[in-house]
């Protein structure tokens, strides 16, 4: 059985993050607040209030103005610009195929070894 709570609302699957289980639990679990929202001095990630709080979608795939300014805006402030363009395509890529497969499959595609 997969953990959706592995899968984000961004599009992040949680399963690889150096942080899981020490930090955080997934995103679905912390509820949109994981670690670094006390660090960015936010109650809760922005995307995940618009996405789940606000809009009521699962995850950003299904929102019709996906690439939005709050998707756009939030990034890793560790990665150079070039990193993170590649990380904000990956992630619409991955939510578009989330899309197509329904969260349970996309969960298995990524849990998958590689």
């Amino acid at each position: 059985m997969v953990n959706k709570n592995l899968a984000a609302a961004c599009g992040l699957f949680c399963g690889t993050c150096e942080h899981l289980d020490t930090k955080c639990n997934g995103c679905e679990q912390q509820e949109g607040k994981p670690f670094w929202t006390a660090v960015m001095n936010v109650e809760c990630c922005p995307i995940y209030n618009c996405c789940v709080n606000t809009k009521q979608l699962e995850h950003c795939g299904l929102c019709s103005e996906l690439p939005c300014e709050t998707f756009l805006s939030l990034r890793d402030p560790a990665l150079s610009d070039e990193e993170a363009e590649k990380a904000l395509i990956a992630r619409q890529n991955d939510l578009k195929k989330r899309k197509e497969l329904g969260t349970e499959q996309w969960l298995k595609e990524k849990e998958k070894p590689a």
